[in-house]
C-alpha cells in the first residue's frame, strides 16, 4: 500500500460527515483533519458523538453522508484487503481495556504478533515484551490475568498491545477514565513519552480536561452535531462559542487549565 503521505497531508481526513439513527441525528455536519505526528483529541459533553466519530473512523461503523480518509483512503471505497492492510497501521486502546480474560498480560500484548505476523514465538515474545516494559508495567506480573491487575495497570497492558505491531496511528478511547488523579497524570505523561521515542500521530478521545491540557497539540469540540471549534487549549479557551466557554471556563475547567498557565 502506498505510504508517502506528506507532513500536511491529513492523516485522517473528515468532511461534512453525518450520522443518523432512525429519527436521532448524531452528527449533522463534522469536519476535521489530523496530521501526522500530532496527539489529537475529540473531546465534547456526554452525547455529542465522540465515540460514534470514534467507531466510524475505525471502519466498525458507515456514517449516513459525507467522507472519512484514513492514511490516504476513502474508508468507503476500501476492499477487504485495503482493509486489513489498514488495520494493521492502526492501534486501538479501548477504554476499559478489551483484554482477554483467559489470557495472561503477556499473551494479550503477543495476540496481534500471532495474528499478523509470521514471526518466530521466541521473537514474538522478545517483541512483547519490550512493548510491555515501554509502558512502565512490572515485568515481573506478565503472568498474570486481567482479573489480577489495577486499573491503571489493565491500561498498560491495553496500551502495549494497541502499540505492539508498531502502528502509524493510534486511538486511545477515554485512557484516563476511572483511573485515580495520580494514575491519570502518569498516563498522561506516558503518552508524551510516546509521542517523543516514536514520533505517533495520536486521536485521543476524552472529557478529561487535565489530559487535555497536558498532553494535545489540537482539540476538536463535537457539540449540537457539528465541531464547534477546533484548535489548541489555549486557543479554544478564548472562544466565544457557548457551549466551548462553558466546558473551559466551569468550575472544573479553571481547575485543570490553572496549572498550565501558571507554568513558565
Amino acid at each position: 500500500m502506498e505510504r508517502g503521505i506528506s507532513e500536511r497531508e491529513p492523516i485522517i481526513d473528515v468532511r461534512h460527515v453525518c450520522t443518523r439513527f432512525g429519527q436521532a441525528t448524531v452528527h449533522e455536519d463534522v469536519s476535521l483533519a489530523v496530521y501526522r505526528g500530532e496527539v489529537f483529541a475529540i473531546a465534547g459533553g456526554n452525547g455529542c458523538g465522540k465515540s460514534t466519530l470514534l467507531r466510524e473512523l475505525l471502519l466498525l461503523q458507515k456514517p449516513s453522508g459525507g467522507t472519512i480518509r484514513l492514511l490516504g483512503y476513502d474508508t468507503a471505497q476500501l476492499t477487504e484487503m485495503q482493509a486489513r492492510a489498514i488495520y494493521r497501521r492502526c492501534g486501538v486502546m479501548f477504554q476499559h481495556g478489551a483484554l482477554f480474560s483467559s489470557l495472561t498480560v503477556v499473551e494479550n500484548v503477543e495476540a496481534p504478533l500471532r495474528e499478523h505476523t509470521r514471526l518466530s514465538q521466541a521473537l514474538v515474545r522478545d517483541i512483547a515484551l519490550i512493548k510491555i516494559a515501554l509502558t512502565g508495567f512490572p515485568l515481573a506480573s506478565i503472568g498474570k490475568y486481567p482479573n489480577e491487575l489495577s486499573g491503571g495497570m489493565r491500561k498498560r497492558v491495553a496500551l502495549a498491545r494497541a502499540v505492539a505491531l508498531d502502528p502509524e496511528v493510534l486511538f486511545l478511547d477515554e485512557p484516563t477514565s476511572g483511573l485515580d488523579p495520580i494514575s491519570a497524570a502518569e498516563f498522561d505523561e506516558l503518552v508524551q513519552r510516546l509521542k517523543h521515542w516514536f514520533g505517533l500521530t495520536m486521536v485521543i478521545i476524552t472529557h478529561d480536561l487535565d489530559t487535555l491540557w497536558r498532553v494535545t497539540d489540537r482539540v476538536a469540540i463535537l457539540g449540537n452535531g457539528r465541531v464547534l471549534g477546533i484548535g489548541t487549549m489555549q486557543e479554544l479557551s478564548y472562544s466565544d462559542d457557548p457551549i466551548i466557554r462553558e466546558y473551559f471556563h466551569g468550575p472544573r475547567g479553571r481547575a485543570a487549565r490553572e496549572p498550565v498557565w501558571n507554568r513558565e
